[in-house]
């Protein structure tokens, strides 16, 4: 029976050492790199991603975003604390009312980047 070759590995050893050495020195820090791994991570989660989305397009409290969810303000409240430790949303606070947005521009870019992938 004939061996099947794997098209997707190179057929010969062959290294670059230009290319190999210009990625190394432009290589991202660990510090970078689990930081970028953790915001990533956090993303994964379902709920998380649905506020992520719903804060992209509108200020909201705990209470809106729980009935746009359809899930309890427990359960919000707590990915909501998951999501400000990572810095991807904060709050404002107005008389009694707390008011949770994106936390910057970026967060925003790089969910609407996620999304142009997924949809392509």
């Amino acid at each position: 029976m004939p061996v099947k070759k794997r098209q997707d590995v190179c057929e010969i050893k062959s290294v670059d050492r230009k290319k190999v050495a210009a990625v190394k020195k432009a290589m991202l820090t660990d510090d970078e790199v689990n930081k970028l791994s953790e915001t990533f991570s956090v993303l994964s989660d379902p709920t998380r991603t649905k506020i992520i989305y719903a804060l992209s397009k509108e200020e909201l409290c705990v209470c809106d975003i729980a009935g746009v969810l359809g899930v309890s303000i427990s359960a919000v409240s707590h990915q909501l604390r998951i999501l400000r430790n990572m810095r991807l949303v904060k709050f404002r606070k107005e008389a009694k009312m707390v008011y949770y947005s994106l936390d910057d521009g970026h967060i925003e870019t790089l969910f609407n980047e996620g999304l142009k992938h997924v949809r392509e």
